[in-house]
């Protein structure tokens, strides 16, 4: 990873240090020159803008996707705070399912280091590189599998968007996230009321509901946190992921969790997180969620969106004692069905992330460092403050002709459930 930008018009200038830093790839290795290495990374950094046609409307359109999508999703329900409470506590007085998951986490616990070595981390920073593509997008009528469905392959993770990221933790509830894919930036933070997210298409945003975690941060990055959230699950059975053995842990976020989220258009239906630990190493395999939600349209229509992630979690490696993932796959399916079934639509993405740098007890990190933008939106009485006059950050190209007025953004995935206004920019 490439951190800092050359000086190209003094060569004893001093270099500036990039804020997120950028993949090495991006470079070409058969270039010398750091100039022209430079001009790489500069035609990298305007490559959003471009305006070539894909199936979503435009190169800058996939990439909001992407970023929408994938780019800092939330974990449905905030952690708990376990950190002084033994995970034996009262087993033989709950049922056995969740008594099974206590001892699972316990096990995960230790395989990650132990409670002491989790407890004495205060805070943690993150840096690392990850690529992106829509992979499938499929349309028609009836069942989105069934022959009258018109599917497209798009590009492989090979051709995806590349990006890096930094990522700073100060205990579960303060965190921010900074994510460069194709010179297109998401910022994301929590700062303990809060979580926010701000891109270039939309204004900073806050999300409904009690803050909650990113869930990259549960993606092998904090084990602590991981330990807490699953502590009141209960296990569901086995299965085999990637030959290997594991214990499924169900994990169902509470109605009035849900209603929190809501609001007076989009109801959440449903956010379900499953993970899977190994039966040999107790580590965490595969994390996994689904996400229902209903958007209210003109007259008694619904649109239903639903959003299911799952990332395989892997190379783990040992830092001042605690194991960490150090790399990973996530796959997502995108789903979209009600009103006519010629609207019916599924988006499959892909994400390949690697960590190439972590460390804990940051000194000098302090509370404002996860301060939400000071153009961060309010939420009122009745719901979010919309803009509306604000497009959609992205169309599909299908043969259904749906206005804007109809469809919320959709960054549906992190609750940012703003409907649009009465543009006539079509789906």
């Amino acid at each position: 990873m490439r951190k800092l930008c050359p000086n190209l018009d003094r060569e004893d200038g001093l270099e500036t240090v990039l804020e997120v830093p950028v993949p090495e790839e991006i470079f070409s290795p058969t270039n010398k020159s750091p100039k022209i290495s430079w001009q790489n990374m500069k035609s990298w950094m305007k490559s959003s803008n471009t305006e070539h046609s894909t199936v979503f409307g435009s190169k800058s359109a996939e990439i909001q996707l992407l970023l929408g999508v994938i780019g800092a999703p939330l974990i449905p329900i905030p952690i708990p705070n376990n950190d002084h409470q033994p995970i034996n506590r009262n087993l033989k007085d709950q049922p056995i399912e969740a008594s099974m998951a206590k001892y699972i986490v316990k096990q995960y616990i230790a395989s990650v280091g132990g409670e002491t070595a989790l407890n004495s981390i205060d805070s943690m920073y993150a840096m690392g590189k990850v690529k992106m593509a829509a992979s499938e997008f499929c349309t028609g009528e009836g069942k989105l599998n069934s022959p009258k469905g018109k599917m497209k392959n798009l590009k492989s993770l090979g051709s995806g968007e590349m990006g890096g990221f930094v990522l700073w933790q100060k205990r579960p509830e303060l965190w921010c996230l900074e994510l460069v894919v194709s010179g297109c930036k998401i910022s994301a933070g929590s700062d303990g009321k809060v979580a926010w997210r701000q891109t270039p298409w939309h204004h900073s945003h806050a999300s409904r509901g009690p803050p909650r975690p990113l869930r990259r941060l549960l993606q092998g990055l904090d084990p602590r946190s991981t330990a807490n959230l699953f502590s009141n699950s209960v296990c569901i059975g086995e299965k085999p992921i990637n030959d290997e053995d594991c214990f499924i842990l169900k994990l169902e976020a509470e109605s009035s969790t849900l209603r929190a989220r809501s609001s007076s258009n989009v109801d959440i239906i449903r956010h379900t997180v499953w993970g899977y630990f190994s039966q040999r190493t107790g580590l965490l395999v595969q994390l996994e969620d689904s996400h229902l939600l209903r958007i209210k349209t003109s007259g008694n229509d619904s649109i239903f969106w639903e959003t299911t992630m799952e990332s395989y979690i892997q190379d783990y490696r040992t830092v001042d004692g605690i194991n960490i993932a150090h790399s990973g796959r996530t796959s997502v399916s995108l789903v979209r069905f009600g009103e006519s079934n010629e609207a019916h639509s599924r988006t499959q993405m892909e994400e390949i992330w690697d960590i190439e740098e972590v460390d804990f007890n940051i000194k000098g990190l302090s509370m404002d460092c996860f301060l939400p933008p000071g153009d961060l939106k309010k939420e009122e009485e009745g719901g979010m403050v919309t803009n509306t006059k604000a497009k959609l950050p992205f169309r599909i190209l299908s043969s259904s002709r749906i206005r804007a007025s109809k469809i919320a953004a959709i960054d549906v995935y992190d609750d940012d459930s703003e409907s649009s206004g009465s543009s006539d920019q079509e789906l």
